[in-house]
């Protein structure tokens, strides 16, 4: 079983490495994928060499690797959610995370706030203070179906919030409003990367680190706490580094969807619900699934950019239909 896991495991890390190098010679313009790695090693090129490389340095390689970062943040998210509330079905956006973020960046947005800068900070602070009254008011009564309740009614105060300010947006913030809604990896650039991908490796290690108190989560409430865990530590400490990780991503990409609940439902299928091998799985599960969706948003309407939320809710939609349909069966 062992090898059965770590072979996955090593299949997955390949295909990552395949569709990144797939997607950096893919696009508008065409790399020769012979030419990625000498573009990249090369001292100096010239002519045709020479935007090639731009292309592929200053647009391509940003957006993999905020792609490999999101994707893996968010599906590691809704695998913590899953288990924290066991149910296959949950994800950051139950308990507010991502609409908190989104009426963060909105009210921004109307505001005045241009550029990451001033959106990002609000979209964080968004998502902090969604999730903070979630769980102030569900931990009052104790365990996850209460936070579930709270999660529900901090989502329809956050909508509310999205609707009123995107009522008052002038045409131009109207524009943007839909545009960041719908999701996109075309703001990637290296400086953003600096600070991002630091932030959520931490924070995923951190994650990580709690695959014995999720395991202990599946068997129950009542049964983890005979196992020693301390229920209301752990959730509060699961819910904020989720919030936390969840938060910074939403503010640069806006809302992408169905990432953090499909990727660790697929994942399960062949490895089961041993959080040591499930939570490194979907952490590449989710990476690949981010690359080839930032990968098809580029190609399917070239010269056009589809927005990168459009496609993972064209995948994600169907398979929760189909997850809700073989759960009745």
């Amino acid at each position: 079983m062992r090898a059965h896991r770590l072979g996955v495991f090593t299949a997955l890390c390949a295909m990552l490495v395949f569709t990144a190098l797939w997607a950096a010679a893919s696009g508008a313009l065409s790399i020769p994928h012979g030419k990625l790695l000498p573009l990249l090693w090369s001292a100096s090129v010239d002519g045709e060499d020479a935007m090639w490389r731009n292309v592929l340095i200053e647009v391509r390689l940003p957006r993999i690797v905020l792609a490999v970062t999101v994707g893996a943040a968010l599906a590691l998210s809704g695998a913590v959610m899953q288990a924290l509330f066991r149910n296959p079905l949950a994800e950051p956006g139950l308990i507010g995370i991502s609409l908190g973020g989104a009426a963060g960046a909105v009210a921004a947005i109307v505001l005045g706030a241009e550029g990451l800068a001033g959106v990002a900070p609000a979209a964080f602070v968004g998502s902090l203070v969604a999730t903070a009254f979630a769980y102030r008011l569900g931990s009052r009564r104790g365990g996850a179906a209460n936070l579930l309740l709270a999660g529900i009614a901090i989502n329809a105060i956050c909508a509310a919030i999205v609707g009123f300010f995107t009522y008052q947006a002038s045409d131009v913030q109207l524009r943007n409003l839909t545009f960041w809604n719908m999701g996109s990896l075309a703001g990637a650039t290296w400086s953003m990367l600096a600070w991002l991908v630091p932030l959520v490796t931490v924070l995923c290690a951190l994650l990580l680190r709690d695959w014995r108190a999720m395991n202990a989560l599946l068997l129950g409430e009542r049964e983890a706490q005979h196992l020693g865990f301390n229920l209301k530590r752990l959730r509060r400490r699961l819910i904020v580094l989720t919030a936390l990780l969840v938060g910074p991503i939403v503010a640069v990409t806006g809302t992408i969807s169905f990432v953090g609940l499909v990727v660790p439902h697929l994942v399960r299928m062949p490895l089961g619900a041993d959080h040591r091998w499930l939570l490194p799985n979907t952490l590449a599960g989710g990476a690949i699934a981010m690359t080839l969706a930032d990968w098809l948003s580029r190609t399917v309407v070239v010269p056009a950019e589809l927005p990168i939320g459009i496609v993972t809710s064209l995948v994600g939609g169907p398979f929760l239909l189909w997850m809700l349909i073989r759960k009745g069966r």
